[in-house]
């Protein structure tokens, strides 16, 4: 779906009837071999609740869109797209890998662990000055 939903974004999608659904939406559905795909509606068939789709980025030789071999059927059509986020699909799918996971762990220790350290560094205020900051409030 380049550019319009560049690879590697996550993308956000909102679940709707497939009657609400118009020629020209980015539609999410099952493809019959059980992947997840987004792609554009160009034909809706009400009677056979079939839509047709396209992925933008797949051109014949002329340059003109492809559309997909088969038509979808309205019991796999999953929503539409509300919005996507470009290029955190790559850490979503990094973070997913055992490297990715034991980054993601390694920052989370470090980060508790200066947390913790940074805590015993700073020294508490005296009780005193909290006091008179308290009285003064209190006369005002």
């Amino acid at each position: 779906m380049e550019p319009e939903l560049p690879v590697g974004s996550i993308v956000f999608v909102r679940q709707v009837e497939p009657t609400d659904i118009a020629v020209g939406d980015n539609a999410t559905f099952y493809r019959s071999d059980g992947a997840v795909v987004t792609h554009q509606v160009y034909e809706i068939d009400p009677a056979a609740q079939m839509i047709g789709t396209q992925g933008i980025a797949n051109k014949n030789a002329d340059g003109s869109i492809m559309h997909d071999a088969e038509q979808t059927p309205f019991s796999s059509v999953i929503g539409t797209v509300s919005f996507c986020v470009p290029y955190l699909g790559f850490v979503n799918a990094y973070c997913t890998t055992m490297p990715g996971l034991l980054v993601v762990v390694a920052v989370l220790a470090l980060l508790i662990t200066a947390s913790i350290v940074l805590d015993r560094m700073v020294p508490d205020e005296p009780a005193g000055k909290h006091a008179r900051v308290h009285a003064r409030e209190r006369r005002s």
